[in-house]
């Protein structure tokens, strides 16, 4: 495999060890493990098409395939984590470095990259306004940065007798070399991986995010809660206004009937005095006939608003008995949904409370072990 990309032109100019992160896409504001320990990161020059690239290799698995340009940005969030954004995978990448002088270096290669392909971009402009083709800034199979870094630290020749030292730039050779070797089957899609050890420190600013993160969707929650019991509140409110209007109609309706109830006993007296009027003054026929109507009158009055009470009370009842109990229902609803948002709030405080522990104890492994 290495030979392959040899011949395409692609070769390795930088190798470090770095545990891998991706972004979350949902939240965009969590890290995700991509690999599962620090494996190899290597920047590659592929002469044939004069582009960089970040590769990053985990099995057959490939974390980090990055094409880098000129307007990318590596920033340094922590000691020993940084992150840089790559608009053509839509995707942010982190790092987490076993110390900072790895990150520095790190940091040094892609400001170095960056220039070199800044070189380049203008030295072609300048080619392009002048003669019309642009001056090649190294050979046509090296890098430009590999080119220079031979040029100025070309070491000197050795003789049978002497043994081979390494220096940093074989080192970094064979290990590009080793990456390189892995790349078997292509590229796969970037996909998440389980959770990098606890004992990197880079892993602790990945669990500090995540504990924020909880700590939000806890305060979420939360305030769901708050909003469900205001929402609950109103409606316990409006209930209660229902019964004191219903309360209100039937008070009425009783009120309606004390009144009933006064006019007949008026109607029962008129008729009364009628009566005694016509027999003491034995008056006609015709009078008589006309107040036994008007008794019969009144007394079918009374009936048909005996009646209408009758019903009018039965329908009340029915209807505040109705709501009555609509109102009960509601309200055991209501408290049984604020119950069982109180025992999600519990759980997610025990879950915060044991992550925290968790991350307590890390912490103390690595200082121990930093000590040590």
């Amino acid at each position: 495999m290495t030979a392959g990309r040899e011949t395409m032109g692609e070769q390795p100019i930088f190798t470090c060890k770095a545990h891998v992160f991706h972004i979350d896409p949902k939240t965009k504001r969590s890290w995700m493990s991509a690999s599962s320990a620090a494996v190899s990161v290597s920047f590659f020059y592929d002469s044939s098409r004069n582009l960089y690239r970040i590769i990053s290799v985990e099995g057959t698995k490939a974390v980090i395939n990055s094409t880098i340009t000129a307007n990318m940005t590596f920033t340094k969030t922590s000691q020993k984590f940084g992150q840089w954004s790559d608009v053509r995978a839509n995707t942010v990448y982190g790092l987490g470095f076993a110390s900072e002088a790895e990150l520095g270096k790190f940091i040094e290669k892609f400001q170095e990259v960056k220039e070199a392909i800044q070189a380049q971009q203008c030295a072609a402009t300048k080619a392009t306004n002048g003669s019309g083709a642009a001056t090649p800034v190294a050979s046509a199979t090296a890098s430009p940065l590999l080119a220079a870094r031979a040029a100025a630290d070309e070491p000197p020749a050795l003789s049978p007798a002497q043994p081979k030292v390494e220096n940093d730039e074989m080192m970094v050779h064979q290990r590009a070399h080793s990456v390189s070797s892995s790349l078997q089957g292509g590229y796969a899609t970037v996909g998440r991986s389980p959770r990098p050890p606890a004992t990197a420190t880079s892993a602790t600013d990945v669990d500090d995010t995540q504990l924020r993160y909880e700590n939000d969707r806890l305060k979420l929650a939360l305030a769901q809660s708050s909003a469900n019991a205001k929402k609950w509140e109103v409606e316990l409110a409006t209930l209660k206004s229902n019964n004191l209007r219903l309360t209100a109609a039937l008070q009425e309706s009783t009120a309606n009937v004390d009144e009933w109830k006064r006019q007949l006993h008026q109607y029962r007296e008129e008729v009364a005095r009628a009566r005694h009027y016509a027999t003491g003054k034995g008056g006609d026929a015709n009078e008589v006939e006309q107040l036994r109507q008007r008794v019969a009158q009144l007394e079918a009055e009374l009936a048909q608003k005996n009646e209408e009470l009758a019903q009018i009370t039965k329908s009340k009842k029915s209807e505040q008995d109705a709501e009555a109990k609509l109102a009960q229902s509601q309200l055991e609803l209501a408290l049984a949904a604020q119950d069982g948002q109180r025992q999600v709030l519990t759980a997610l405080n025990d879950q915060l409370a044991r992550q925290i522990e968790e991350l307590s104890n890390v912490h103390r492994e690595i200082s121990t072990a930093l000590q040590t």
